[in-house]
């Protein structure tokens, strides 16, 4: 029965999930924008504690790789790798986006009853952008992980013939921009922790664990820190 600590800091939820046989036993979230680092190793702690499992009882850390916020990126990755050195324990990293759609499929099965479905989780990015994928609801990847502009014509063909569902925080630059009856938009959907325990669980049944010396976060695009000066510059151009 793995132990596995799972932790999710990709977007401005904070949240930890403690799983033992891929069943959550305990979990903590904050909803609040940058908190993660304040709030990641007090949970981390709670969760332990609460749930009697010592550090050294854990059999995995497992992380939210990516995409989405660079800084909550970093945070959650920099303590998973942690922990998972100085605890000589496999790290485990699962994709935000397939988070995000595994967590929808788990908590909306009233929806995916139909066929021909498909789900689109989506991220936001800088300016008009979104990271997102499509996934049938076996989670089978339809489209790869990309960054997107979405305009008219985004998912014209395939909304001919399937329903999609768009989820996450990204979903809510392309609702007014994407109109089809096909297409259903659903709001309030964040990657969280939890969701995080199946696919931690299959990977470390498969041994599927990065190198903690040079596993890096799934940012998609290079982090650019831009002066005020220039973005306004962007804009006017």
């Amino acid at each position: 029965m793995p132990v596995i600590l799972n932790i999710e800091t990709s977007s401005s939820v904070c949240s930890v999930a403690l799983a033992v046989n891929r069943i959550v036993i305990n979990y903590k979230e904050k909803f609040s924008e940058r908190s993660h680092a304040s709030q990641l190793t007090p949970f981390i702690e709670e969760i332990l504690t609460e749930s009697n499992v010592s550090p050294a009882g854990l059999d995995a850390i497992a992380v939210s790789k990516g995409p989405g916020s660079y800084t909550g990126l970093r945070i959650g990755v920099s303590t998973a790798k942690g922990m998972a050195y100085a605890l000589q324990k496999p790290l485990i990293a699962v994709g935000t986006l397939l988070c995000l759609a595994a967590g929808f499929k788990q908590e909306n099965p009233s929806l995916l009853s139909e066929r021909n479905i498909l789900l689109c989780p989506m991220i936001d990015a800088r300016r008009m952008e979104v990271y997102l994928a499509l996934y049938d609801t076996e989670l089978v990847n339809i489209m790869e992980v990309r960054a997107e502009i979405i305009n008219m014509d985004s998912f014209k063909n395939l909304l001919v013939d399937h329903k999609i569902i768009f989820f996450g925080d990204g979903m809510r630059k392309c609702r007014n921009i994407i109109n089809h009856k096909n297409a259903i938009f659903v709001p309030n959907f964040n990657p969280l922790a939890r969701f995080l325990a199946d696919l931690s669980y299959k990977d470390y049944l498969e041994g599927k664990y990065e190198d903690i010396a040079y596993f890096e976060p799934f940012y998609l695009k290079d982090f650019i820190a831009t002066n005020p000066k220039d973005l306004l510059r962007d804009l006017k151009s």
